[in-house]
């Protein structure tokens, strides 16, 4: 899954980056509204972690545009505001999921798998394609009822093909995707389970 972070605090963002690198994701992290603006614009994220209180502009404000704009990428808020109104005023605005900080890493990763399943017409934790099963979670696939072993590329590339299964996928785009990924997961060397 590519992944878009925009986060000011550094600490978070890093923290957030690093293990969902490790988790064999593609992250880009900004820390304002206008990088996160060309981000969108310039690829494609398959989901998006908002934090609203960013330096040049309001997350709700920046997340109405994009909804305006036409964009369904999923976005999962992520801040330290936590009245009921702040809360509904996110949802209100387009957002997928809504988390206040503190965020257990872990918790973080199951719900963006949630939202970007929803997206992609699959909301539940197994998908299903004629005999096939695939545990997304447990990177584990079932072929006509029998465990199949899968090696982490074929894993990462099991997914994207379920993921746009209506959709002819091109050898660049695969090839694009898969080593995005895997540049990303072995560059990834600090082991970050809790933030």
């Amino acid at each position: 899954m590519r992944i878009l972070i925009v986060e000011d605090d550094p600490m978070l963002g890093d923290g957030m980056q690093r293990g969902l690198k490790l988790m064999g994701h593609a992250v880009d992290w900004f820390r304002t509204g206008a990088d996160a603006d060309r981000a969108v614009s310039a690829m494609h994220y398959d989901a998006v972690l908002l934090d609203l209180g960013l330096p040049d502009q309001d997350g709700v404000t920046l997340l109405s545009r994009w909804r305006t704009q036409g964009r369904q990428t999923p976005v999962v808020v992520l801040t330290a505001r936590d009245a009921v109104q702040s809360r509904i005023g996110g949802l209100d605005a387009g957002a997928d999921d809504y988390l206040i900080k503190p965020v257990d890493l872990d918790e973080l990763a199951a719900r963006l798998r949630a939202v970007t399943r929803r997206t992609a017409g699959m909301p539940e934790p197994v998908w299903r394609h004629g005999p096939l099963e695939y545990h997304p979670a447990a990177r584990l696939a079932v072929w006509r009822g029998k465990s199949v072993d899968l090696t982490s590329r074929e894993s990462m590339l099991l997914e994207l093909l379920l993921a746009h299964a209506n959709r002819v996928l091109t050898r660049e785009f695969l090839r694009d995707k898969l080593d995005r990924k895997s540049t990303r997961l072995n560059s990834s060397h600090t082991d970050i389970s809790r933030m």
